[in-house]
């Protein structure tokens, strides 16, 4: 009995693992995908990120016709150019993994679509910083984050856990 309860626990333990690694893709533009605003709106894409969290191990989809998506630095975002590009892809279907904390950069390297409104920055959040939050939000720490307060709740659950199958 007692090794079927150890046994329950290490599959508890193991399940929390995985939903602390867990990593989101996001579809860039939402059903639009990656295409140039119809009218002039360089603030498009920045709105759209702005309205997600990024953490590391989250992955950009870009879904876009006769176009590509390049990674520059800020100089090149700046001025919708890049000779020299961090990342470059122009399959129709990128996914780009976020595996660093801090700014990304994006723009279209076809000439013209950059200054039409098709570039954005997304800033993924250091792993253990919580999202900003606004005067009238409160959150619950879940299981399911990735910061430092998540683990420590995870921890507890796992502890409480065990210590329940074995009294």
């Amino acid at each position: 009995m007692a090794s079927s309860k150890a046994f329950l626990c290490l599959l508890f333990l193991c399940s929390l693992h995985f939903f602390l690694a867990f990593a989101t893709e996001f579809s860039v533009g939402g059903d639009k995908g990656w295409v140039v605003p119809t009218v002039k709106d360089d603030q498009l894409y920045n709105q759209w990120a702005g309205k997600n969290r990024f953490k590391i191990n989250d992955t950009l989809r870009f879904e876009y016709k006769k176009d590509s998506v390049l990674v520059v630095t800020k100089e090149e975002h700046e001025k919708c150019k890049s000779s020299h590009p961090i990342f470059f892809s122009n399959n129709g279907k990128t996914v780009y993994k976020l595996e660093q904390p801090g700014l990304y950069y994006f723009i279209s390297g076809v000439s013209g679509h950059c200054e039409r409104g098709l570039k954005m920055i997304i800033k993924v959040l250091e792993a253990g910083a919580p999202p900003p939050q606004s005067a009238n939000h409160t959150s619950t720490p879940t299981i399911a984050g990735a910061n430092g307060a998540n683990v420590i709740n995870g921890v507890m659950v796992v502890a409480m856990f065990c210590v329940g199958i074995f009294m």
